[in-house]
């Protein structure tokens, strides 16, 4: 997915000394731990999602209101909106435009029947990385 990537002054430095941007995609805006160079801010760059939290269904996970993907900061929490992928492995994915996050599945899990369908995922947004990397 690509993304502009901006610093955000009040924020201050993150865990570790991780640093919280500002994340601008087509899909939405959200602050994120920004896990690449601080001189890389004020730029667009392709990025992965690492989320450290899993998905447990009517926790953090919900049927969407919208079909359609979306990105959204809420106080201290992200909501990624897009297709679920249920894997045969215990695993899933979640299809938000460009961009495929992989989330482990926590009791309860999804229903077979959410396999393919929209979905809200709410997680805490210290839980949230964004790493850049070069095509």
């Amino acid at each position: 997915m690509l993304v502009h990537v901006e610093a955000v002054e009040a924020a201050g430095q993150g865990p570790s000394g991780v640093v919280w941007v500002r994340a601008r995609s087509q899909i939405g805006t959200v602050v994120v731990l920004w896990k690449g160079e601080p001189a890389d801010m004020g730029h667009q760059h392709h990025v992965e999602w690492t989320i450290h939290e899993d998905i447990a269904w009517q926790v953090n996970t919900w049927p969407a209101s919208t079909a359609a993907p979306g990105l959204s900061n809420e106080r201290d929490q992200i909501t990624f909106r897009g297709q679920l992928d249920l894997t045969e492995d215990g695993a899933a994915f979640l299809n938000i435009g460009e961009a495929a996050i992989l989330f482990d599945l926590a009791d309860p899990a999804p229903p077979q029947d959410a396999d393919a369908t929209w979905v809200d995922v709410r997680v805490a947004r210290d839980s949230v990385t964004l790493w850049p990397y070069h095509l």
